[in-house]
Order: C-alpha cells, then structure tokens, then sequence
C-alpha cells in the first residue's frame, strides 16, 4: 500500500515591494517612579492585557486597543502611593515607543488618520499624521477635577507623551459634551480610529515612504 506523503505547509510568497505583515515591539521602561513593559502588535485584532494600578486609565488603554486593533499588552508598577502623574505619562511613553519602534521606517502606511466621534451628548473630532514629527494640539475642557480617583488633567499628560515618543502630529478636539467619561472616552476612541487608519498598510503605496523627501520627520 502506497504512502502518502503529508504537505508541508508553506507561507505564501509576499508581494513583491510591500512591507511584512507583522509589525510588532516590546519596550520596556525603568526609572525610579515606574516600571513598565509593553508589546504591540500593529496587524492583530485589538486584544489586551492592560494592567497600570489605575482603574480608569486601564479602562482607556483597553478602548485604544480594541478600536485600533492594535493588540496591547502592558504591565505598570508605578509610585502610585504619590499620586498618579508618574504611571499614566510613563504608560503614554511606553505605549507610544512601541508604536514607534512596530512602524520603523513607516513604509507602506496610509499615514493621515481622522475620526468623528460620538457618545451619547459628547461629540469629538481627532486628526492624527504619523509624521514622525511629534506636535499635539489638545482642546479638551473637564468641567470636573477628578473622575473617580484620577485627576482629569491627567489626560493630556498621556496625549502628549504619547504624541512624542510614539512620532505623530496629533490634533484632538472636543466639539461638544457634558459627560466627563464621555468626553475623555471619545478621546481615546478618537486617537484609535485615526491610528488604525494611519498604521494600516496601504496597498498602493508598496514599501515607499509616503513623503517626497522619502523619509519621515524633521521638516515637512
């Protein structure tokens, strides 16, 4: 009786001029406020594992995950027995290196990102440019100090840290809203969308950079 030999199971050639699929990285930060590790995958599905010690900024990072379909793992000790400044700008810094080091040349990616978003009475507009040239243009009131046990100016510290080492211009407006969970959220939601788009890989653009100087940053 004949053998039948199995099929090894090959990955179909890449097309020709076009980036990997898999942009993934792992950073970690250690200084004597934090502790932090976190990993990225650029092409996943938006699964996470977010762990900071801040109920409220979990819930945040958890939503930039999901609505970006970046997967998200990260882990944060932090000086929280002070307050909460340290843990969330360091998570920013993290979160955005990472991005940052999964993009690498930014080859292939649509680059500009926008994003209109609704909850409830709250409505935000987020517009986002992987320049590789950080700038954050933040117009977001709380009408509160606090929400649950974290300082809402707090928020704008994680935007800007991010913004910086993750290499994006980043323009986040709150057009209207009352709610300041849905004010906040819809940030987050915002930024998500706008990266998703800007990450993706364009399936026109092959491995070029998409800039005429051929590299991303410095002057525009």
């Amino acid at each position: 009786m004949a053998k039948t030999k199995a099929k090894s199971k090959t990955k179909p050639p890449r097309a020709k001029g076009r980036p990997e699929s898999r942009r993934t990285a792992a950073v970690e930060r250690k200084t004597r406020e934090t502790r932090i590790t976190a990993r990225v995958n650029l092409d996943g599905s938006g699964r996470y594992s977010v762990k900071t010690g801040i109920g409220f900024l979990d819930h945040m990072l958890e939503q930039l995950s999901r609505h970006s379909l970046i997967d998200l793992e990260l882990e944060a000790h932090g000086d929280l027995h002070i307050d909460f400044h340290h843990t969330t700008e360091d998570t920013g810094y993290v979160v955005g290196e990472a991005v940052a080091k999964a993009l690498g040349e930014r080859k292939g990616i649509g680059r500009w990102g926008s994003a209109l978003v609704p909850m409830d009475e709250t409505l935000t507009r987020v517009a986002l440019d992987a320049s590789n040239r950080p700038y954050l243009i933040w117009k977001v009131k709380f009408s509160k100090p606090k929400l649950g046990e974290m300082d809402t100016e707090l928020f704008k510290e994680w935007f800007q840290a991010f913004v910086q080492s993750a290499g994006v211009t980043l323009h986040v407006e709150n057009l209207y809203g009352e709610n300041n969970h849905h004010i906040v959220e819809s940030c987050y939601k915002g930024l998500a969308r706008a990266l998703r788009q800007a990450v993706a890989i364009d399936p026109r653009g092959g491995a070029s950079v998409p800039s005429t100087k051929g590299v991303l940053g410095g002057s525009l």
